[in-house]
């Protein structure tokens, strides 16, 4: 049984170029499981996703990274795709905004290259972790633990491989995201 996710506000970070499917079919998870779903990104207006091997659906904004405040949020999905976060890596409010998310305990799901972000903010260090194989040198480097499953959860912290992986992705995305804020590792203020 899927737990319930009712009451809880979820940020999708994301920008031109996701991978169309890691973002959609997450969220609709996460909104079939009664979650309240709100698209981030660098601009207002639409994004525009990465099929495979062309540009695929758009989606609407629903406020800008400068506007968004991780107070609001109970938990971020951050896509993957290549250009996706390649491009949110090198803006300092996407990787403030991320980094009060890993600072503060809440859950953080991403996915295939998704963890490239993570990277910026500090927080992959002593932590296991997977990604699309191309990542995997500069989470090591950065001092995750990388392994080559579909899902990993590390308190909190739920990375996947690729699209395929999608389904057990969500599953503990959802999972993770219900319970809530993890408070267990040194250094995170859960006042924040």
């Amino acid at each position: 049984m899927t737990p319930s996710l009712k009451g809880k506000n979820i940020a999708i970070l994301a920008t031109d170029g996701f991978e169309e499917s890691e973002l959609f079919e997450p969220k609709k998870a996460l909104d079939d499981a009664g979650a309240k779903t709100t698209v981030i990104s660098l601009k207002e207006g639409e994004i525009k996703g990465w099929a495979k091997t062309d540009w695929g659906k758009s989606i609407k904004v629903d406020l800008t990274v400068e506007k968004a405040r991780p107070d609001d949020y109970d938990g971020l999905l951050l896509p993957g795709g290549v250009m996706n976060p390649d491009k949110l890596r090198k803006e300092s409010k996407a990787v403030e905004f991320t980094k009060k998310f890993a600072d503060s305990g809440k859950p953080i799901a991403a996915i295939c290259h998704g963890p490239q972000l993570l990277i910026e903010t500090g927080m992959v260090k002593g932590r296991r972790m997977t990604s699309y194989p191309s990542v995997k040198t500069d989470l090591k480097n950065a001092g995750a633990t990388w392994e080559d499953k579909e899902v990993i959860t590390d308190n909190g912290l739920v990375t996947s491989r690729k699209p395929e992986d999608i389904p057990a992705f969500n599953r503990k995305m959802i999972e993770e995201f219900a319970e809530g804020r993890h408070i267990q590792r040194p250094g995170i203020d859960a006042s924040i």
